[in-house]
């Protein structure tokens, strides 16, 4: 039995996230992230980014990113021997619990066969906003979507029973 800790990053993430990044989309012949972009939130962002781990090892990550009080949640990546697992769901759970009180919207963008991840969204309570074209690059469509602070408050009870977030009044005990 699998036994994940899902944690904030750190600077100390940055070649395991590398890693991660080549072999999950590298591997599938896609665009990977720039070592720039790995490297800034590493430093700067890693109160809104999590790693999964498993006996050690790194299997899974979320990062995103916050400005003003609008979260941008950027990718999320799990190795192939662990989709199916629980990572996804706790990564998300860490997320949420990171952003639902520090932010009014929340954004993501997602290629239109990506069926996975925008199943992902709507059960969050994601609309999509629009669809960008050459958004990384020429040819590349990207569907936009976003949850803002009424979405939020109106799943706060959902949230709540899928164990996302601590339900009111818990906090503090």
């Amino acid at each position: 039995m699998a036994n994940y800790q899902i944690r904030t990053i750190n600077r100390d993430d940055f070649d395991a996230i590398m890693r991660l990044e080549n072999e999950i989309f590298g591997g599938d012949g896609e665009p990977v992230l720039g070592p720039y972009y790995v490297r800034l939130v590493c430093e700067f962002y890693g109160d809104s980014c999590f790693v999964a781990m498993d006996r050690g090892e790194a299997v899974g990550y979320l990062l995103s990113f916050i400005r003003d009080r609008q979260a941008y949640c950027t990718t999320l990546a799990v190795k192939a021997s662990h989709r199916g697992s629980l990572v996804v769901h706790r990564l998300v759970r860490e997320f949420t619990r990171a952003i639902v009180n520090r932010v009014d919207l929340c954004w993501f963008t997602v290629k239109e066969d990506n069926e996975a991840a925008r199943a992902l969204h709507a059960s969050l309570g994601a609309q999509d906003v629009e669809v960008r074209r050459d958004f990384y690059g020429p040819g590349d469509e990207r569907i936009v979507s976003c949850i803002d602070r009424e979405g939020f408050e109106k799943l706060r009870s959902k949230y709540e029973r899928m164990g996302l977030i601590t339900r009111r009044g818990e906090e503090a005990a």
